[in-house]
């Protein structure tokens, strides 16, 4: 097996480092300064647009999407490149039009729009001009079934007309925000999983209500558009807005949630390993009980014990990556859930012992190790809870077993 990267990966790598050095980390303060001098609350710092303009010009734009449509990079070569953008989360990602949920909008419109849809909404979305959002989840049933989704879609002549309520749809408060791929239900009575469907619905189409920007932890997240609960009131669109066929919404779900999942995974190491970079350079500046915090077994047993989950965790996601290449999402189902799994809570834990060896500055704005901590949690229920994918995870492993007895 190969570890090393490809020359084009390498390319890359160097190119986007030194962008995070020359442009990225230095724009944080900034981009912080921004935030609190805003009149809007929604607004997105100028710093922001600034940062694209520069990322597309030195050609780092559009690494997550394979094909014609984006830069033409696999899996594996990507993975990486997300990595480092993980370091500053609430930058990079969108620097380099990277970020969720406009990179599964892109997935979805490249794989299953139409040349129209296409057109209309997916070409501005590759050039960073809108953003966008993808409303599935609701207050009022388990999402992590999407089977219980109650939201109506149906149609009605040359239209079809939408109900419901969603909620935690995120980069909805964004004012750049200008279209929602929404799954609800076109026929309740066909089988559990053609029952589902998606359509797009523009964000000022009449009975469309953004009510409120929902909390995660206590942060709001308005740096890059919240998470908003929405209300759909009769609201009519084309018929031609419905994204592939009727019953293909469950279809649809899995294959923009399976990349990104991984994409999620390669940020989450790259936040681990900024994590671990300030617990270090905590634990050696400041000194308790007659000797630095660094010279501390407990503090060096944390930072041992990070390097190592740090290491386990993106093998496993590159092997991942690897898979989705080779053998397609369907192939590597399995790893994807492990990783699913496994990163966010190995990233959990070096987050909470970087917050530790901070003490009181762990848990304040002066550092990110806060907000990257809730970011990092919430991954534990988005693209579906833990325990869903333990439940099938364990299902297809005891199947090889179940087989066995029946021979």
């Amino acid at each position: 097996m190969d570890f090393a990267f490809d020359e084009k990966t390498e390319e890359l790598r160097g190119k986007l480092l030194e962008f995070m050095d020359s442009h990225v980390y230095p724009a944080e303060p900034v981009f912080e300064q921004q935030l609190a001098e805003r009149d809007d609350p929604w607004a997105i710092p100028p710093v922001v647009e600034e940062l694209k303009a520069e990322a597309r010009r030195r050609g780092l734009w559009n690494f997550f999407l394979p094909g014609d449509h984006g830069a033409g990079l696999t899996n594996l070569q990507y993975a990486p490149l997300a990595e480092i953008t993980g370091r500053s989360i609430r930058l990079a990602p969108t620097a380099l039009n990277c970020a969720a949920p406009d990179t599964g909008n892109m997935e979805v419109l490249a794989m299953f729009g139409t040349d129209e849809q296409q057109k209309q909404w997916l070409e501005p979305l590759l050039n960073g001009e809108i953003r966008s959002a993808f409303a599935m989840t609701e207050p009022d049933v388990a999402s992590s079934d999407a089977r219980n989704i109650e939201t109506a879609i149906r149609r009605d002549g040359d239209e079809y007309v939408v109900n419901g309520r969603k909620w935690y749809i995120s980069g909805a408060m964004n004012p750049a925000c200008k279209i929602f791929i929404v799954m609800g239900k076109t026929d309740p009575d066909a089988a559990p999983h053609k029952q589902q469907s998606m359509i797009l619905v523009p964000r000022d189409t009449p009975g469309v209500t953004v009510k409120r920007g929902m909390h995660v932890f206590g942060y709001d997240d308005s740096d890059h558009g919240g998470h908003a609960e929405v209300l759909f009131e009769d609201v009519r669109v084309p018929a031609e807005n419905l994204i592939a066929g009727e019953g293909d919404g469950f279809a649809i779900a899995q294959a923009r949630l399976g990349p990104g999942r991984i994409h999620h995974c390669m940020r989450a190491i790259g936040m681990a390993e900024r994590a671990l970079e300030l617990m270090c350079r905590r634990a050696i500046s400041r000194e308790a009980f007659g000797k630095p915090i660094a010279q501390q077994g407990v503090v060096q047993d944390w930072i041992a014990e990070s390097r190592v989950r740090i290491e386990q965790q993106r093998l496993l996601v590159l092997k991942t990556a690897w898979l989705m290449d080779t053998v397609g999402n369907q192939g590597a189902h399995t790893e994807i859930q492990a990783i699913k799994i496994s990163t966010p809570a190995a990233v959990e834990w070096i987050l909470d012992k970087a917050v530790q060896v901070h003490g009181a500055g762990g848990v304040s704005q002066d550092f990110p190790l806060a907000a990257m901590w809730a970011g990092n949690r919430t991954l534990r229920l988005a693209d579906g809870p833990d325990e869903v994918h333990k439940r099938s995870l364990a299902r297809r492993e005891l199947k090889k077993y179940l087989s066995e007895g029946a021979k």
